[in-house]
């Protein structure tokens, strides 16, 4: 125990010395408290540890008896070393009272008390608060927890899902299957009626100008004015309601559009034959002089600007909102007379391209205007080609109780629009140009953008549909141009459904904090390059059979009509919607090549490549998702949270519920019998019940006396809320998931490693997630460390050998040597001969020793260890006991001359 305390004391007085020479370098400001200086120092010793924020943060819970402690010592440790009371550091560290008083030797100089601080202090909380409700990933900071990282995600994408919520509602709440009866009832009524009893003709098959006028006298009138009750019964004077439910409102209009004579060329051959030449609709052949009665409206040439009209997209053409119009009557006996003049005075002549029937109702039963167009378009070819807009808007609101919480979710709408474009200046202002390169940042401004388009569409809307609605009550025989306010409806249906489409696309982003769902996003961003290389292929050869199409099919087959029309027709034959009998009957020998060239080419040999590229793509990200470390993720916090919530409701219990539970129902002592019943009927394993039981039978008796009991007690408490964050974290448990003692924790706080309780501001003796992380990475070096020692030791004995085997031959050769002159002696033999023999014996052993020093270094060099008989040699092989034998067996006699 002497030895721990002094061991705290010395990291103590070591941290000291690393905070005089930050706060001397200028790394550490002098005016925090010396808590926060301790943070930042361990923070960049200790890249686990993660630092406090601010002393706001730090004054929650066990933290501030941490920074507490911490700064008592080293406020006393300061003051002991010169000469001061120890005590001050406790007293600074407590309020404001005690920095403001006289600074202490060693002790930090502070702020001056006073008004002024404290209302700096307060507005920098009020905008610090204020600044979070726009708290995001981006606005984080770059070395924040992971953790707290995931919380901001969380908040952000609980935010975000009640946006969409209100989105939606807005949306789906302004659309509704009435309108789709409505558009089909009146469509019903006005295209598919036969102009006449005998003929089958309808406003769709119109093919001559006699046709028109007899859609215009019989189908037309009829649709419009419902005079009579099917008793014959008479409805209301002047007012007509189609369908007995659909009020027209004002009166309809005809008009149409003209080009004037010789607006084409004819060629010379032909000018006596041909004297009249008309040619295609354009705004510059448009014709603009009065003809035919050359009096009122409908035979005088009126502007777009006075028809408060709007262009209009055709079949053929884009047509002007001006030309010669006819406003009908509120009955049906003027409006048949109307048209039977018009009919008569050749209205309609070889000059006219458009002819427009507009009208509008309103239905009171579902509060729905429907804005009604029937476009009649003549070619310059001859005949005619029909067109028509059916368009149910709701142009009044806020009526019914529905409407006006419809009117709420477009107040919060706005709201939402408004925080988030708040929160893009803020992140814009952080991050400058670097936030315009993530396609996530631009897909919100977009949104942003979107979103107030559609805001100032329905202000207009709202606003000019009053104003109509007044002109109309004040002169219901003029027409209701609710034209343009359809076309910008439409345009809000539009934006609307972009708006949606992006918001939902937008959840991905939210998602990817998923491994398995960002699987999808990680796989088409690899397979850019593969795929943009694939779509330049395919569009080339595409491109080439569409033109080829055209060419050979455009004038027989109306899906060869366009090139535009040839592309979708080429992506139909893809997904196996074609007709291959018109194909063949256009061009018997082209017509067969084409369509089998192009299904070999594009289904079976394009689409399975681009098929390939996905599925290859998709096998790489999946392995290398694998073979990444696990780190916490949203749904890991997630369930902590509705872990901590159902334990809190006692809806759940943990594992330290469990044991605490068979502690209370044990008494006074606990048998180990007792304590592994209960908990195996729990779910418990055997070895982790003898790890529990053993950890605190000191004793070994198998069973727990009072004071075993009470300790065991102890550690459960401070262990159940650690047991929380322990088990949403997604790293691998060990066996022993029970608390761990006060004496394994003073134990950790002796450790050299920087993650003790203490500096985590906690008293239990848990790990976090980022410890942990440092503890692996640490390890990993370990690991690393120790295998270049051994492959060192390994190198050392190899050398160890090798001098073994050079001493051994060394003994060999001296050996021989004195055999050879005793033998000599014996035998009187000459001396010179005898030289020879030793010079030849001597000479052998230096070529030997050359070769054996040449592999030494050849194998230290490849760091591949020799065994003694020149082959490589693995790591854990020794010299055997039976080849030391052997060399001391082949030393022979020569040794033990030697020894004597």
């Amino acid at each position: 125990m002497a030895g721990g305390g002094g061991c705290r004391r010395g990291r103590e007085q070591l941290e000291l010395e690393r905070l005089g020479q930050a706060v001397r370098a200028g790394s550490c400001p002098p005016s925090p408290p010396l808590s926060a200086c301790s943070r930042q120092a361990w923070s960049r010793d200790n890249p686990g540890f993660e630092p406090e924020e601010d002393a706001a943060t730090a004054a929650a819970g066990p933290v501030l008896e941490m920074d507490v402690e911490w700064g008592s010592r080293a406020a006393s440790s300061l003051s002991s070393g010169a000469g001061g009371p120890a005590g001050g550091g406790r007293r600074a560290r407590r309020g404001p009272a005690g920095r403001g008083g006289a600074e202490g030797p060693g002790r930090l100089p502070g702020p001056p008390d006073g008004a002024a601080p404290r209302r700096a202090a307060w507005a920098k909380r009020l905008a610090r608060r204020l600044r979070g409700l726009w708290g995001t990933r981006l606005m984080e900071e770059s070395n924040t927890s992971r953790e707290r990282y995931l919380k901001s995600v969380l908040r952000e994408l609980i935010t975000y899902m009640i946006f969409l919520v209100v989105l939606c509602v807005l949306t789906y709440g302004t659309v509704s299957s009435s309108m789709y009866y409505y558009t089909r009832v009146m469509s019903q009524l006005f295209l598919e009626t036969p102009v006449s009893k005998t003929e089958r003709t309808d406003f769709k098959t119109l093919s001559t100008m006699d046709d028109f006028w007899k859609f215009a006298e019989g189908p037309l009138l009829d649709g419009l004015y419902w005079e009579m009750w099917y008793n014959n019964k008479t409805m209301a004077e002047n007012k007509s309601f189609i369908y007995y439910e659909n009020l027209l409102l004002g009166v309809p209009r005809i008009r149409q559009l003209k080009v004037r004579n010789g607006s084409c060329s004819i060629p010379e051959d032909l000018k006596d034959e041909i004297k009249d030449c008309y040619d295609v609709y354009s705004v510059a052949n448009e014709d603009t002089a009065p003809f035919g009665l050359r009096n009122g409206t409908a035979w005088t040439y009126t502007n777009e600007k006075d028809l408060n009209g709007s262009s209009h997209w055709g079949l053929i053409a884009t047509y002007s909102g001006a030309g010669y119009y006819q406003d009908l009557s509120r009955t049906r006996e003027v409006t048949a007379l109307q048209i039977a003049s018009l009919k008569k005075n050749l209205w309609l002549d070889r000059g006219t391209r458009a002819a427009f029937i507009d009208f509008s109702v309103y239905n009171a039963n579902i509060n729905l205007f429907c804005v009604v167009r029937l476009l009649v378009e003549f070619p310059a070819t001859g005949g005619l080609v029909t067109s028509w807009q059916f368009q149910p808007v709701r142009l009044i609101h806020y009526i019914s109780t529905f409407d006006f919480f419809l009117a709420a979710c477009e107040m919060s709408f706005c709201l939402f629009v408004l925080y988030y474009m708040v929160e893009e200046i803020l992140e814009i202002r952080i991050h400058r140009l670097q936030y315009f390169r993530s396609l996530w940042n631009c897909l919100d401004i977009l949104i942003i953008v979107l979103s107030v388009v559609a805001i100032g569409i329905s202000i207009y809307r709202t606003s000019t549909v009053d104003m109509l609605l007044k002109k109309l009550l004040e002169d219901q025989n003029s027409f209701p141009n609710f034209e343009p306010l359809a076309y910008w409806q439409m345009q809000f249906n539009n934006i609307a459904a972009v708006t949606v489409f992006f918001v939902w696309i937008k959840l991905f982003k939210f998602v990817n904090f998923n491994r398995t769902m960002s699987q999808l996003s990680t796989t088409m961003s690899r397979c850019v390059k593969d795929v943009i290389g694939f779509a330049i292929m395919f569009f080339i050869i595409f491109l080439a059979y569409a033109q080829l199409a055209y060419l050979v099919f455009g004038t027989q087959i109306d899906d060869f009509s366009t090139f535009q029309d040839c592309i979708f027709t080429q992506f139909r034959i893809i997904l196996g919607d074609f007709n291959f009998t018109e194909v063949e009957e256009a061009n018997r020998i082209l017509g067969p090549i084409y369509f089998t060239t192009f299904v070999f080419f594009m289904f079976f040999i394009l689409l399975n490549m681009f098929l390939a590229i996905i599925n290859d793509t998709y096998s790489e990200v999946k392995s290398d998702m694998a073979q990444q470390k696990a780190e916490i993720e949203l749904s890991d916090l997630i369930r902590k949270g509705y872990n901590k919530a159902m334990i809190k409701l006692k809806l759940k219990k943990t594992t330290v519920d469990d044991i605490s539970e068979s502690l209370r129902q044990g008494g006074g002592k606990l048998n180990f019998d007792e304590l592994r019943q209960d908990l195996k009927g729990k779910g418990h394993t055997d070895a982790e019940i003898e790890a529990i039981f053993t950890k605190y039978d000191q004793d070994g008796d198998q069973e727990l006396t009072e004071h075993e009991h009470q300790q065991m007690r102890d550690d459960l408490e401070k262990e159940r809320d650690l047991d929380l964050d322990r088990s949403s974290l997604p790293r691998p448990l060990s066996s022993r998931s029970f608390p761990r003692s006060l004496d394994d924790s003073e134990e950790d706080e002796d450790e050299d490693s920087g993650h003790s309780s203490r500096r985590r501001g906690s008293s239990s003796s848990g790990v976090s997630y980022e410890e942990f992380q440092v503890l692996m990475r640490r390890v990993d070096r370990m690991e690393h460390s120790i295998g270049s020692i051994v492959s060192k030791i390994d190198a050392v004995i190899v050398k160890l050998e090798a001098m073994e085997r050079a001493k051994l031959k060394r003994r060999d050769v001296l050996g021989r040597l004195l055999d050879g002159v005793t033998e000599d002696e014996r035998l009187g033999r000459d001396n010179e001969i005898h030289r020879e023999q030793m010079e030849r014996l001597v000479r052998e052993e230096l070529e030997r020793w050359e070769s054996d020093d040449t592999a030494s270094q050849m194998s230290h060099r490849l760091g591949t260890p020799l065994g003694l008989n020149g082959q490589p040699r693995s790591r854990n092989s020794r010299p055997s006991s039976s080849q030391s034998d052997g060399i001391d067996a082949g030393a022979g006699n020569g040794g033990s001359n030697i020894h004597v």
